[in-house]
């Protein structure tokens, strides 16, 4: 077993553009000796480097290609490749069929493909792919957003959970693989085909039997406070929202969630946290 808890950090929830103090959506999920950074969204490179050394991200988790999920991926091939991390390349990324194409498609500017493949062993998902990265057990299941998406259960060698439903709508796998998970981060960015609103965010939430619910990627027609009081009106637990810097450490049935840093300037200056053991 290892010593370090099941925990995820918000590196920003913002949609469907970074705003002053908070990145598009991206995650830091650590546990099992394994770090693994989901979702890339515009902005939320940099928040990664708060909390962890970039040569020590042991692997990407993508949901699917829209920018404010992706984008940022560009700008880590350039760090990778050029910047003297001394990382152990490639690093493996894990997202929706056509993603290597897509970064080369941006990255290359000449006559010659852009080698994406030197910063990235691509593995490209599929509903019901499952792979381990240290002691946690990733599990991908496609949902529905209009573009190939997928939701993530992550899962230490203990049995916390923890499940992330990317973008989209209700719906039947995306209520699997929740089931009885101990944390639920689910999107709410409004009624929209595609989305959850936050009031379905409960549902799904209610219908998993989830411990705890998160909303994050919340649209802007609404305040964060109005989105849990709606949430709170289809699901009986407890429910935070995904402010950016806010940690929760997976545990049985009950979270409350910890700041990781108790001011913006002190987490500017807070150096990442050392390797777990």
């Amino acid at each position: 077993m290892f010593d370090a808890p099941l925990r995820i950090t918000v590196l920003g929830s913002a949609t469907p553009y970074p705003r002053p103090g908070n990145a598009c959506s991206g995650y830091l999920v650590e546990g099992g000796g394994a770090r693994v950074w989901v979702d890339a969204g515009s902005g939320t490179l940099a928040e990664l480097q708060r909390h962890v050394a970039l040569g020590d991200v042991d692997a990407v988790w993508i949901s699917h290609l829209h920018a404010d999920h992706s984008a940022d991926l560009l700008t880590f091939f350039y760090a990778l490749l050029y910047a003297g991390l001394g990382t152990a390349l490639p690093v493996p990324l894990f997202g929706p069929a056509g993603i290597a194409g897509r970064l080369a498609g941006f990255l290359t500017s000449g006559p010659e493909r852009s080698p994406v493949e030197k910063a990235f062993r691509v593995e490209e998902l599929h509903d019901a792919h499952v792979v381990r990265v240290g002691g946690l057990t990733l599990t991908s299941r496609a949902v529905e957003h209009g573009p190939p998406a997928f939701a993530l259960r992550v899962e230490d060698e203990d049995g916390h959970s923890l499940v992330y439903s990317g973008d989209c709508e209700p719906c039947p796998s995306l209520v699997e693989l929740a089931r009885d998970c101990d944390l639920f981060v689910c999107e709410a960015d409004g009624d929209a085909p595609g989305h959850h609103s936050a009031a379905q965010a409960g549902r799904t939430a209610a219908e998993a039997g989830v411990g705890r619910l998160v909303l994050t990627h919340v649209g802007s027609a609404l305040a964060p406070g109005e989105a849990v009081a709606l949430a709170a009106g289809t699901y009986a637990g407890g429910i935070a929202h995904a402010d950016p810097g806010l940690r929760f450490s997976v545990t049985r049935r009950s979270r409350t969630p910890g700041r990781t840093t108790t001011s913006p300037a002190s987490s500017r200056s807070a150096p990442p946290p050392s390797p777990a053991p």
